[in-house]
């Protein structure tokens, strides 16, 4: 009798729930980013700064492609990522200065 297809099974299933847990994290991680992020566009809008920061910007996606390499990841992927969670973070600091709040039902 042949076990390799259930050994795979199993061993997929693990990995599977490896992955979940990461994601999990990942979340988690992002909530609490969020909830920094969130505090600096009160700051931001207290203090009429601007939503946006183009050099802060510039210099953490410099930092982030460079902790990419250093982990073997995309360095194009990891800068995509940020940009992905900057842009969401400038739409949060926008939503504060005009409304005073993030809606956060979409």
């Amino acid at each position: 009798m042949n076990d390799e297809p259930e050994e795979a099974s199993a061993e997929l299933t693990s990995l599977r729930r490896s992955i979940d847990n990461i994601d999990a994290a990942l979340i988690h991680l992002l909530a609490e980013r969020f909830k920094f992020t969130q505090t600096v566009g009160r700051l931001k809008a207290s203090t009429g700064l601007p939503a946006s920061d183009p050099d802060r910007e510039k210099v953490q996606i410099a930092r982030l492609r460079a902790l990419a390499e250093d982990a073997r990841l995309d360095p194009a992927f990891a800068e995509k990522f940020l940009n992905f969670i900057v842009a969401e973070v400038i739409h949060h600091h926008e939503q504060i200065a005009s409304t005073g709040a993030i809606d956060t039902q979409k």
